[in-house]
């Protein structure tokens, strides 16, 4: 009696434990699952309301231009180890809320060797992000420049009229626009290595003599 009561406990421990165990599996899947999609929905959502001063993008004109006049400046950044010259055209432009405006950013490539980046951006003041409205621009796509290559980068935007139904931003004189280049070169070391080794420089010469 006594030892089939201390097998069902046995049983019922194991069973216990095993359910326990599957439980803790699902949740980690479920953790890894989130976290996979946790940067496109995050996008997804800054895009949408316009958090942490991300701008809108959008296919069409604005069709209505107010007569309030807004100041908008440009920024440019190169993050990490993208050896490129990145600036806008122009500081700043004022123009009238509404009003679909073309400025150009460029950027050069200085290095021996073809490099590879990609531009986030961003808003600020961050609250003007939902209003700031990009119908063409070179952000989040791939860009390649050969040495000593120089890219213009046209930006076409309009800043939202609904803007001014904004008691925080009614006041507001100036927007700026900020982009960062990244680097996405895949294998930078091993090319980096492949540009200063040996064989790579006599397949060089070998090719230019060919």
């Amino acid at each position: 009696m006594a030892d089939a009561m201390k097998s069902g406990n046995e049983r019922l421990r194991t069973r216990s434990n095993l359910i326990v165990a599957g439980a803790c599996l699902a949740t980690f899947a479920g953790m890894v699952g989130v976290s996979f999609a946790a940067v496109p929905l995050y996008k997804m959502f800054c895009q949408v309301t316009g958090y942490g001063g991300t701008t809108q993008r959008v296919e069409q004109y604005s069709d209505s231009v107010l007569d309030r006049q807004i100041t908008v400046g440009f920024d440019a950044n190169v993050a990490g180890n993208l050896p490129w010259e990145f600036k806008p055209v122009q500081r700043a432009v004022k123009m009238p809320i509404g009003e679909t405006t073309q400025v150009h950013y460029t950027a050069t490539n200085p290095f021996s060797r073809t490099t590879r980046g990609r531009a986030t951006f961003n808003v600020t003041p961050e609250m003007a992000g939902a209003y700031f409205n990009k119908v063409e621009c070179f952000c989040f796509t791939d860009t390649e420049l050969k040495p000593g290559e120089t890219l213009d980068m046209p930006v076409v935007f309009y800043v939202d009229p609904a803007i001014d139904e904004v008691p925080e931003l009614k006041n507001m004189t100036t927007i700026t626009l900020s982009y960062t280049f990244f680097a996405i070169d895949e294998e930078p070391a091993a090319a980096n290595a492949a540009a200063v080794s040996p064989d790579a420089t006599t397949n060089k010469s070998s090719n230019l003599g060919g």
